[in-house]
């Protein structure tokens, strides 16, 4: 049996063919225009904790959309029902819908010109034939390498494989039909170190296209135990001011907050605090930020947006100006421009800077914080995107002439993002790619941290 028999119900061209039959009733019923995706997935997870079985999960699903214009009036329905009378009913709904709700100027299908006719083989389908006793032995060997690491690692809060496998056709009556099967899969480690009052956790995971891509269970569960082992002691601090090095996986968080206050829905409707920001400096000037949809078996590829227009490679920064915005068909049209390829979110994002050395890695950037808070965790969600103020619960370590003294916890840190942006002082060479996100530690020259 073929991999791709293995995991979907249906072909591609059986779900194309379904496809063609739900644009072609759409415009039977009196549709100006109309698109459809249709997905399918497979999925396993397990998860294990103290050695013994917590969760299996087999995962199957199904789900056509459909979506309507009449005019640019539009309704969208949905079904898990592939039969053809549901599929018949789905697309008599969202015309329904449609016929009720207000015209809209922007509303309507992207223009046939901006479609990727001939999608680029981005190889983002790898099979993992995976049973549950395979994924649960998986899991079992990195929670017991973080168990083996060190004697004060007495819990866990589990250890868990998943295996996913998803495909999808996308339609449209501009001409637009084609798709493809995606996978991911992942293994990751949460232990617990110290007793009491003292207990700290931490957690490590890798998730790639390709099983064989995927980190040793062994280094998962051993370097996040070594994370929780390190947080053992931790103590706050006085409030003060410092510099503050955002570790790899938190400054990738910095990236989602600059897409999120320069995307579309975010800036016509005026909830940014980067409104307007186009060609204008809002990072330190050696700070460039470049989206490449095609790499091959990255997690954040895509031939094709979520309305069948083409990606591209593109400056999103350059010298820490702004030089485009993430914008779909129906954002753009608000905004007055062209979608950028961007419905469905950004694709593979790496900020980098012109001053980083090849070997940056992570203790140089800890001598270039020299004195202040190296951050390793987050908590809350207290970014403001309207004004751009930024509170967050954090821990981390105190470092002193470039070394760590000692954990931290129970501090928050606060700013601006626009003055976090304006005053980023170094990007690491330590890369790392969380999601769609690629960076490495981050150092930001002030901030102010509330302790004691």
């Amino acid at each position: 049996m073929a991999a791709q028999e293995r995991f979907f119900p249906h072909t591609q061209d059986q779900l194309k063919s379904l496809a063609q039959d739900i644009l072609l009733h759409a415009k039977e019923l009196g549709a100006s225009d109309a698109a459809t995706e249709i997905a399918e997935g497979d999925g396993l997870s397990v998860s294990v904790r103290h050695g013994k079985v917590d969760t299996i999960e087999h995962n199957r699903d199904k789900t056509v959309g459909v979506t309507v214009f009449i005019g640019t009036k539009r309704g969208n329905a949905s079904t898990s029902d592939f039969s053809p009378q549901a599929l018949r009913d789905t697309v008599a709904a969202a015309y329904n819908i449609a016929r009720f709700t207000a015209e809209d100027d922007c509303a309507g299908l992207a223009e046939s010109d901006l479609l990727e006719t001939n999608p680029p083989q981005l190889d983002l389908y790898h099979p993992w034939d995976v049973n549950a006793d395979q994924a649960v032995e998986l899991a079992r060997r990195a929670e017991q390498a973080a168990f083996d690491t060190d004697p004060n690692i007495r819990n866990s809060e589990g250890a868990s494989v998943s295996a996913q496998h998803s495909q999808f056709v996308l339609a449209t009556s501009r001409g637009f039909l084609a798709g493809y099967p995606y996978s991911r899969h992942y293994v990751a480690c949460s232990p617990i170190a110290g007793s009491g009052r003292s207990m700290q956790r931490d957690d490590w995971y890798s998730s790639q296209r390709r099983m064989d891509d995927l980190a040793p269970p062994e280094a998962i569960g051993r370097y996040a135990a070594q994370r929780a082992l390190a947080r053992v002691g931790a103590r706050s601090l006085d409030t003060r001011k410092c510099p503050v090095l955002f570790e790899a996986p938190l400054a990738a968080g910095l990236l989602g907050a600059f897409v999120q206050a320069t995307s579309g829905g975010a800036l016509y409707r005026k909830t940014s605090f980067l409104v307007d920001s186009l060609g204008k400096q809002v990072f330190a000037p050696h700070i460039e930020i470049v989206e490449d949809p095609h790499v091959l078996r990255a997690v954040g590829s895509a031939p094709f947006d979520e309305e069948g227009v083409r990606t591209r490679q593109r400056s999103v920064v350059s010298g820490g100006v702004v030089q485009g915005y993430f914008l779909s068909t129906y954002s753009a049209r608000k905004l007055g421009m062209k979608t950028t390829g961007n419905a469905g979110g950004s694709h593979n994002l790496a900020l980098r800077s012109t001053k980083t050395e090849r070997d940056d890695d992570f203790r140089a950037m800890l001598k270039k914080l020299g004195t202040g808070l190296l951050l390793t965790e987050l908590m809350g969600q207290g970014v403001n995107y309207v004004t751009g103020d930024y509170s967050r619960g954090a821990a981390g370590f105190w470092v002193e002439n470039g070394e760590i003294q000692y954990p931290v916890e129970g501090i928050t840190i606060a700013g601006r993002m626009q003055d976090m942006f304006q005053q980023v002082v170094a990007v690491g060479a330590d890369t790392l790619i969380r999601g769609t996100k690629e960076t490495g530690s981050v150092l930001i020259e002030r901030m102010t941290i509330a302790g004691q």
